[in-house]
């Protein structure tokens, strides 16, 4: 069976990349750990993770580089298979500092979704060549 990040202990890849704080019946308060400046270091934020079964996930920053991030990953069968739809809303105070530091924080952020939806991706593609549909 396959990773489960914020159902059971986190381990592997994910592992260094998670840490799970507390779990609720829906909800887990969860550590996220994302390399940056080449992986020297490492920006860690706070975030709730929301599940509204079988076709919703949402995140909310509880802490993290910028004042607010709310995010959400949306699963709908189509007649091709699964769709997924992403939406994130990042905002910032400060002003013109605010927006500088925002856009900086913003791309980094993009691309680690971009990454871990290409994975997720790649591990449903693997899962689903290996049972034969």
């Amino acid at each position: 069976m396959g990773e489960r990040p914020y159902v059971g202990r986190s381990r592997g890849a994910i592992g260094g990349k998670l840490h799970v704080l507390g779990r609720g019946r829906d909800m887990v308060l969860a550590e996220h750990f994302t390399p940056i400046t080449g992986g020297r270091l490492r920006a860690v934020t706070v975030e709730t993770v929301r599940f509204t079964r079988p076709e919703r996930i949402d995140f909310r920053l509880v802490r993290g580089p910028v004042p607010h991030v709310i995010e959400s990953f949306v699963l709908s069968e189509t007649a091709a298979g699964t769709r997924l739809v992403y939406e994130g809303q990042l905002g910032t105070d400060l002003w013109r500092l605010g927006q500088w530091w925002g856009a900086a924080v913003a791309a980094r952020w993009e691309a680690t979704v971009a990454a871990s939806l290409a994975s997720v991706k790649a591990e449903a593609e693997r899962r689903s060549a290996a049972a034969g549909g």
